[in-house]
């Protein structure tokens, strides 16, 4: 199942609080593109669907449609500085031709 990283889930709190979504779900969505590559969406939701798939990681509440999940069940939302001063979340989806796997040095 998906799943967020203890740095996501920090960030994610850090900005319910800062949004006053505090208490809210964060609803994660996907698209899959003629290339095969992946789009993610997110956002805070006050309004679950009766047909949602609700869950947690790292203490988050999570939501998706029974559509998203075969896009995003694998997937891993990190939250990173990939360039000096622009941090960001990022996807880690082995389902996504763009994925690199984490170097283990």
């Amino acid at each position: 199942m998906f799943k967020l990283t203890k740095a996501a889930a920090d960030q994610v709190l850090n900005a319910a609080k800062q949004g006053n979504a505090e208490g809210m779900a964060l609803r994660l969505a996907a698209e899959q593109k003629p290339d095969g590559s992946i789009e993610y969406r997110m956002g805070f939701e006050d309004s679950v669907q009766d047909d949602d798939i609700r869950f947690q990681s790292e203490g988050i509440d999570l939501v998706m449609t029974p559509e998203d999940v075969p896009l995003l069940d694998e997937a891993e939302m990190d939250f990173v500085e990939l360039e000096p001063g622009n941090p960001r979340f990022i996807f880690l989806n082995p389902k996504d031709p763009n994925y690199e796997p984490p170097k283990n040095d």
